[in-house]
């Protein structure tokens, strides 16, 4: 029985790993345009050799380069080959990380759709490389752009296939029950192996050197073992079929140029061995019509496909913390215009197209940590940040454009002081909104010149009640914050006022007995007397909070059911941090890196957890309280965590500011994140990313990764009704269960497990051997919340959609109203 052998040519889009960004996206223009060449001389006549060629654009990405730069005449035979087929495109728009959500998936498999559709042949094929795995939600963005196969071509270099076994079919179902047809394949340059091409780079490591009849010879001797090995490889891993594809570049090379060379070695190939083993250059699209037109028992798996490859978005911290804000800017955009009328959508378009390439997913030079203080690698790093600073910039210019059409007001002196507080979320929100007055504006002609709640007041003009607020300082002036109940969409006008003062003692002499002169309120609470916010914790109507001196919080308990928020088997308190750091004195910085495999750590590393050493109480207002706990860590200068634990409501947000140190050595930087909702054996964990929910260790693909994950907002642990969102509005990347170095656990029946174990947020990294960002130090600002929502639901839907218009938060903008306004109030 004869096999079949289908190599399928592309090149692989690596943005920043082998030249500038800029420079790779001309390299594949000019792939493109001698993939045209190529074919110009096959059609006339002059190079029958090469008959059979075609090429794969392995994103849609390639092909907005190529129509940016091209001639009309090259676009109309661009347009004459993919017509007849022999220039296809993968409808995948770059090899993405998690860092992406649906919305933006959403747009980009929608314009890779949209140009195809011209063309009178089918697409519903994409492919990636490089990437090993992708969230859940894929399946039906892809389904909905009209995508039905997908090959996904694995790296194993720290990564891993699920399903236990690669080059094998399945079909991957979505959460709405729609299906994928998925080949999970091979390495994406594993037909280079089999040397098809002349004097190809690899060909070296046999001693082959030139274009000699002998080297020829010699190189096909080669082919013919690498070949039959392949197959018999296959064979031993009880492969069922009588085909096979894998992906071949013209050279080893990320970001390879083409080359119809391979032909040759194919036709020689099949003169001699075809009755064995034929081999066929196919197109992606052409081979997944092959695919289906076999009757083939293909089985059916469901749940997230958690990737290898998205820890890279730690080693870059302050770049990821830009990423992550305009991510939230943008979704307000798409909120606040869902129809895109109130502002320009080319600057739309321009701060899509930089966020999408920070969320690319190559993090660095190929060098970066063997040689961190290279020009090249700098400037490489420099360029990829740039596309965060840009994205965070254009889209933070196109919220401004837009809330001036809400009535968003320029700094003015003598203004009034009224306010529109804005819901732009679909659903009823209550939650603090914060009024900023800077140092130079007045509030009824006088500065506002103190903290105390005794200057102004908030009113609503709507129904002229005054809002309870609390006042604190801000890093040009004061921020006031009232609490407000929205509907959705809902606006209201709010006005500040100042507030008639009257003569008070001079408290240092004359006030409450428990608080001395020395101004220190440290008497336990008695009858008439309590004593609810201090160093030792902090109780709300909601949260009742103890601090231990020795180590942070030690109980968080949720006042209305007396659950315990706090893991029975937390190693370290909420917040705080763990250091890990593995020596390379035996060996050097990339060998260091590379022996650690899938674990991201060696039994070497030596793990440092933060220590307590003081204590602060910063605010106790009639809205929140604030606490600053100061942590002395290993490989850090500082490590602070401020906890505001709001009254009203029970939420804690929580902000870590730290100073992080240089070093060569690969680090580890863990928040941790201790959470759960009364005991682990009643709750469920659900994580949430690119708009779709799922249990870790439960709801995943058989054989995929259960060492990591990267998610859109944060984590949610449900009891029946009750439910603790934990975010993580800087951090995406999050670990479950034991730090230690320990054999990788991929998702099976027994991994369900993972689901009750203690939560990390992963903070930083720079354990990559090759193109991670090795200098992690740094100030750094990193913000968490607890979100405690009740919801009857059945499900998490609804819980999670609560916590994300938390996150995203109210909008509040000067406004000067109308007389006919003011008339209302």
């Amino acid at each position: 029985m004869t096999k079949t052998l289908y190599l399928i040519h592309h090149s692989h889009t690596d943005i920043g790993y082998t030249d500038r960004q800029e420079k790779i996206s001309r390299y594949h223009v000019n792939f493109i345009r001698r993939a045209i060449q190529i074919l110009d001389e096959i059609e006339s006549g002059q190079a029958p050799q090469w008959a059979g060629y075609n090429y794969v654009c392995e994103n849609y990405w390639q092909v907005e380069q190529f129509l940016a730069h091209a001639t009309e005449t090259e676009k109309t035979s661009f347009t004459k080959y993919v017509e007849k087929g022999l220039i296809d495109i993968s409808l995948t728009y770059l090899n993405l990380t998690e860092l992406v959500d649906n919305v933006m998936l959403d747009k980009k498999f929608a314009d890779a759709k949209n140009y195809v559709s011209q063309f009178d042949r089918k697409f519903d094929s994409a492919m990636t490389a490089d990437i090993n795995g992708f969230a859940w939600g894929y399946v039906d963005l892809m389904h909905k752009n009209g995508i039905r196969n997908f090959f996904s071509c694995l790296h194993t270099h720290h990564g891993m296939f699920p399903l236990f076994k690669k080059q094998m079919p399945f079909y991957w179902q979505g959460q709405s029950g729609e299906k994928v047809l998925v080949w999970n394949g091979d390495h994406y340059q594993i037909g280079n192996d089999f040397l098809f091409s002349p004097n190809t780079d690899q060909s070296k490591q046999y001693g082959i050197e030139g274009f000699t009849e002998k080297d020829w010879e010699d190189q096909f001797e080669a082919t013919k073992q690498r070949v039959f090995g392949y197959f018999d490889l296959l064979e031993e891993e009880n492969y069922e079929f009588d085909f096979c594809p894998v992906m071949i570049s013209g050279i080893v090379t990320d970001n390879s140029p083409t080359s119809p060379r391979m032909m040759e070695g194919i036709h020689r190939w099949n003169e001699v061995y075809g009755d064995e083993i034929k081999v066929e250059l196919v197109t992606l699209n052409h081979f997944f019509e092959i695919l289906r037109g076999k009757e083939l028992e293909i089985p059916t798996y469901s749940g997230d496909w958690a990737d290898w490859w998205a820890d890279g978005v730690s080693s870059t911290p302050a770049g990821v913390k830009l990423y992550r804000e305009a991510q939230r800017k943008y979704r307000l955009v798409n909120k606040l215009d869902p129809n895109g009328e109130k502002a320009n959508p080319a600057q739309l378009k321009d701060a899509e197209d930089h966020l999408v390439m920070y969320a690319e997913h190559t993090w660095g030079f190929h060098s970066s940590v063997s040689e961190p203080w290279d020009a090249f690698v700098n400037l490489l790093d420099t360029r990829k940040l740039s596309y965060a600073i840009n994205g965070n910039r254009l889209v933070s210019n196109h919220l401004d454009d837009i809330l001036e059409t809400y009535g968003e007001e320029p700094n003015q002196l003598d203004r009034e002081s009224f306010f529109k507080v804005i819901n732009p979320h679909d659903d009823q929100v209550k939650t603090l909104a914060s009024i900023y007055v800077q140092h130079w504006q007045t509030v009824d002609d006088s500065y506002f010149y103190t903290t105390l709640n005794d200057f102004v007041e908030v009113v609503d003009c709507q129904t002229g009640e005054v809002l309870v607020s609390q006042v604190s300082d801000s890093s040009r002036g004061k921020k006031i914050s009232f609490y407000v109940d929205l509907a959705a969409k809902e606006e209201r006008i709010v006005r500040l006022r100042r507030k008639d003062t009257k003569f008070k003692m001079n408290q240092k002499y004359y006030n409450h007995a428990h608080v001395g002169t020395e101004q220190i309120a440290d008497i336990a609470p008695y009858e008439g007397f309590t004593h609810d916010v201090s160093i030792y914790g902090v109780k709300t109507d909601h949260l009742d909070i103890t601090i231990d001196q020795n180590s942070g919080i030690s109980s968080i308990i949720d006042r209305k059911t007396g659950a315990q928020l706090i893991h029975p088997d937390a190693l370290h308190a909420p917040f705080a941090g763990v250091y890990e750091v593995t020596s390379f004195k035996d060996s050097n910085p990339y060998s260091v890196r590379s022996i650690m495999g899938r674990n991201r750590k060696a039994p070497s590393t030596e793990r440092y957890t933060s220590k307590l050493v003081n204590i602060k109480q910063l605010a106790d207002g009639p809205l929140y309280a604030v606490l600053l706990l100061k942590y002395e860590l290993e490989g850090t200068g500082m490590y602070d965590v401020v906890l505001t634990v709001h009254k009203g409501a029970p939420q804690i947000d929580v902000t870590i500011r730290l100073q992080k140190t240089c070093a060569w050595e690969p680090e580890n930087l863990y928040v941790a994140l201790p959470f759960t909702y009364g005991t682990p054996e009643k709750t469920e964990n659900y994580f949430e990313k690119s708009g779709t929910i799922f249990r870790p260790g439960i709801d995943q693909l058989p054989g995929s990764n259960t060492n990591f994950y990267s998610l859109d907002n944060g984590a949610i642990f449900k009891n029946e009704d009750q439910h603790l969102f934990v975010a993580m509005k800087d951090t995406p990347l999050v670990t479950l269960g034991s730090l230690e170095s320990q054999l990788v656990e991929l998702c099976d029946e027994n991994s369900r497990k993972k689901n009750k174990e203690v939560l990390y947020s992963w903070a930083m990294n720079n354990f990559w051997e090759t193109n991670f960002k090795v200098d992690l130090s740094g100030f750094y600002e990193l913000e968490y919340a607890i979100y405690l929502l009740e919801d009857e639901a059945t499900d998490v839907a609804q819980p999670i959609q609560s916590a994300r218009n938390l996150i995203e938060g109210l909008i509040t903008i000067p406004y000067n109203p109308t007389d006919l306004e003011k008339s209302t109030f």
